[in-house]
Parts: structure tokens; C-alpha cells; sequence
């Protein structure tokens, strides 16, 4: 488990401005149950989603994130880590594969994360951000993501991994303004995630649209 609780140079939990948000949300709650859903709702709503706000610039690192309060669900997804990992909750990264537009061939991953409450284990939560398509929320042991599976070749997987993607940071720290981002949307095939281990769950019985799902 000591894993998800390390620092690095993306998840900079270390970082003065994270630890003081982090012990600031903490403050206010008992539980560890009670402070993960306080810092889920905190990125989830107070941190602009880049495609839908518009806003530059594109993040990666946690701490910038938080500093210029934008980021793709990928760089949402660090902030929590790391506003987790500060207080000692252990966090992971998740993904899906999904196809960016109902009428097109763009397939593009989501980010988002998993948490280890000792009431119920690894919980998976996305603060992507809500809008009037999506609705995710934290209701142990309930799962309610952002997006579901709905189309051939998209995929949810399984693995809980204790760093981010490099081919998701990597687009992340090579695109300067969000539409320049729209042309780097990281994507790995099924085929080539099945080849390295990654455990696949394929359901195409959502109803949920997953159109602009980044």
C-alpha cells in the first residue's frame, strides 16, 4: 500500500500549497471516509475542467493544478491523489477508454481515481467535473463515475496503478493550450493494453453518452 502514498514529480503531494488545502479540508472531519469525499467534491467542483472552461494552461504536475485551478480529468485526477496521499489516504489512477464523439472514430482515455477506505477497500471516484450529462459522486460503496461503456472498443479498465500513465503525462506536458491538448489525446488500443497486463471490462449496455468525454 506504501505505493499510493509516495510523492513525485507529478503527484508533488509535498508541495506547501497542497499540504496546507490538504490539512485544511482535513480539518474539518472525522474520517477518512469523510475527508476523501471532501477533497473529491473539492477538485470536482472548484477545479475548471479545461475542454468544458476552455481555460489554459494545460496541467500535469499536482501543484500546478491546483495553483492555476484547471486541468483535464487526467490532471484533476493527480490534484486528489495528491490532496488524498497529504493525508495519508492511500490513492491511485484509473482508466477508460472512450471514444471521444458518438459519431466519430477518436478513441481517447479518461483519467480519474481509486481510493483505499478501510471500511470497504479500493473505491473508484471521478472528479472530472459535472455538467448537465454528467453526474459522478462519492456514495461508498456505490460506484457513480463520470461515463459508462457504451461503444465497441471502449473499455473499462481494472488496474489500479500508483503512478499516471506516461502517455497520459506526456500529452499532458507537451500541449500548450487545451485545443492544442484536443490533438494529443492519449489512447493506447485494447489489444496493446491487454498485451502488458492491463484486466479489461468491456460493456457496451451503458446508457450514458460518453460524447467529449476528456
Amino acid at each position: 500500500m506504501e505505493e499510493y502514498l509516495q510523492a513525485s514529480e507529478v503527484i508533488d503531494w509535498q508541495h506547501p500549497t497542497i499540504l496546507k488545502l490538504a490539512k485544511k479540508i482535513a480539518s474539518k472531519h472525522q474520517t477518512s471516509e469523510a475527508i476523501t469525499k471532501a477533497c473529491f467534491e473539492w477538485v470536482r467542483d472548484e477545479i475548471y475542467h479545461s475542454y468544458d472552461y476552455q481555460m489554459n494552461p494545460v496541467t500535469c504536475r499536482a501543484s500546478d493544478v491546483l495553483k492555476y485551478k484547471t486541468g483535464y480529468c487526467f490532471a484533476k485526477s493527480h490534484l486528489l491523489a495528491a490532496l488524498l496521499r497529504g493525508n495519508g489516504i492511500p490513492a491511485g489512477f484509473c482508466y477508460q477508454r472512450l471514444r471521444f464523439h458518438d459519431d466519430g472514430e477518436l478513441y481517447s482515455l479518461h483519467g480519474f481515481n481509486a481510493v483505499y477506505l478501510p471500511e470497504i477497500g479500493w473505491y473508484r471516484i471521478d472528479a472530472r467535473g459535472n455538467r448537465k450529462d454528467v453526474d459522478a459522486q462519492f456514495v461508498p460503496s456505490k460506484e457513480q463515475l463520470a461515463f459508462r461503456i457504451q461503444f465497441p472498443q471502449e473499455a473499462d479498465f481494472q488496474n489500479i496503478l500508483c503512478e499516471p500513465l506516461p502517455v497520459v503525462v506526456e500529452a499532458l506536458q507537451t500541449s500548450s493550450t487545451w485545443d492544442d491538448m484536443l490533438l494529443k489525446l492519449p489512447d493506447i488500443p485494447l489489444e496493446l493494453l491487454e498485451k502488458h497486463g492491463f484486466v479489461l471490462r468491456v460493456d457496451i449496455n451503458g446508457q450514458q453518452s460518453n460524447q467529449l468525454a476528456v
